[in-house]
């Protein structure tokens, strides 16, 4: 029982370091460094945190963008979550203005 604990307890501190260095890159990499949808990878795991309190974001891939309308597009992420020993994937779609940059739309599709 001790050794599964300390296993989870690692596993839990492990992803939460991952998702902490994601966080890390999109926030402090410099602006030329960035790619392009960072400002919406930060917010789609600081909204999927929002969401989902209790899981942990172990993995992260920019799906891609599409346009939506001819005044709006939309950013798709993929999270790999985890919460104990439940492991799923996560589609955040992300709908925004593309003049402004206002958010228009925060979807979420649980997948496989």
């Amino acid at each position: 029982m001790h050794s599964s604990m300390n296993m989870f307890l690692t596993r839990s501190f492990l992803a939460t370091l991952a998702a902490s260095l994601l966080l890390f890159f999109f926030q402090y990499a410099p602006a030329n460094a960035q790619p392009p949808y960072a400002k919406w990878g930060r917010l789609a795991m600081q909204e999927t945190m929002q969401k989902y309190p209790h899981a942990q974001i172990v993995d992260y891939l920019h799906v891609g963008r599409i346009a939506k309308t001819p005044t709006t597009s939309e950013e798709t992420f993929k999270l790999l979550l985890q919460q104990g020993n439940r492991r799923w994937a996560l589609l955040v779609h992300i709908e925004f203005e593309n003049q402004t940059e206002r958010v228009v739309n925060i979807t979420y599709e649980e997948t496989v």
